[in-house]
């Protein structure tokens, strides 16, 4: 039996989950072994499997943990004077490159597939409500598009863009950058905070 306090234990925890995470960004999932990840994190790799029942457990717990991160920055954003440009910064941040690796992951094993498909229709789902919330409808018509293909678009380049940088790929990224930037201006010159006089 484990022995030690609560919060050691949770400890413990979170330095295997950030220890995989930044394994995973720095050399992809199938770097993410419980040697690695228990040595990257000072720990005994047997605290891994006392921890996590597998490394699926594990992989679904970085998944977790991440996105949690991201889902609170995201509920941060109403209260920013530039809420769009602050979601756009969030989803370019370069730990966006993460998600390339549990898709591919996901590929090969169906329980993550599932959890994955299901914790991010969630946070994208919030994404949207977000997006409601702060994006004046006008701005929508006049682009001709909903909150939920907002959401799509500005995730999907964001995506695009950080997986054609890895390669070395820049074709069209400073015209797409700058259309986006553009209207993430315009759209959040409509916006103003609440509270806001």
């Amino acid at each position: 039996m484990m022995q030690g306090s609560r919060a050691t234990r949770e400890s413990s925890r979170d330095k295997l989950i950030q220890a995989a995470a930044e394994l995973m960004l720095e050399s992809g999932y199938a770097s993410v072994t419980s040697r690695r990840v228990a040595a990257a994190a000072g720990l005994k790799p047997q605290l891994v499997h006392y921890y996590f029942s597998s490394m699926d457990d594990l992989y679904l717990a970085v998944y977790a943990w991440y996105f949690s991160g991201l889902s609170e920055r995201q509920g941060e954003i109403t209260a920013s004077a530039t809420p769009l440009r602050d979601l756009w910064r969030m989803m370019c941040d370069s730990r966006g490159v993460m998600l390339n690796e549990f898709l591919a992951l996901a590929n090969h094993k169906p329980k993550i597939k599932r959890e994955i498909a299901a914790f991010s229709s969630r946070f994208r789902a919030e994404q949207v409500a977000l997006l409601e919330r702060v994006v004046d409808p006008q701005s929508l018509e006049q682009h001709g598009i909903t909150a939920a293909m907002l959401s799509l678009m500005l995730n999907s380049l964001a995506r695009s863009l950080a997986t054609e940088r890895e390669f070395g790929i820049e074709q069209g990224h400073a015209e797409a950058l700058a259309r986006v930037e553009r209207m993430i201006e315009e759209i959040d010159s409509r916006y103003t905070p609440p509270g806001a006089a």
